[in-house]
């Protein structure tokens, strides 16, 4: 719809029923979102919650870039899908100035943890477009 909610987390992420079978997932807050219509008018204000937050968004802090998209969200989901597989967080610190350093170099690791053994391949492969450092080259909505 254009929105780019800019704070995908899963405290922002409601169910309709306990039943995950019949749960519809319905994502809440948007005090920071906004709409994006084309690359005239990509976003350019660095917000967001620290362990969620695209690469690209954090640049701004800098002016380092031009401004992104609603791309940032699905970076979000990949983190949040990251932590309900394996229990823990792709990027991880207490200190935020090494936490955001950590997620703009992307290394999240190779599947070679216990927690990966039971997961398959193609959500491996989902993780790893959708952990993707260039926001430009990520996984978009209608391939996911």
């Amino acid at each position: 719809m254009g929105i780019c909610h800019r704070d995908i987390k899963p405290e922002n992420i409601l169910l309709t029923d306990k039943d995950l079978q019949t749960a519809i997932f319905k994502v809440s807050d948007f005090g920071m979102a906004r709409f994006i219509d084309g690359e005239q008018a990509l976003a350019t204000t660095m917000c967001g919650s620290p362990a969620y937050v695209a690469p690209e968004v954090l640049l701004q802090e800098n002016n380092s870039e031009e401004g992104y998209d609603k791309v940032c969200d699905f970076w979000s989901i990949g983190v949040i899908l990251f932590y309900l597989l394996c229990g823990k967080k792709p990027f991880e610190c207490e200190d935020n100035f090494e936490l955001y350093e950590m997620i703009k170099e992307g290394d999240y690791g190779d599947f070679m943890e216990p927690c990966w053994k039971n997961v398959s391949d193609d959500c491996k492969d989902l993780l790893k477009k959708l952990l993707v450092v260039d926001w430009k080259e990520r996984i978009k909505g209608d391939e996911i």
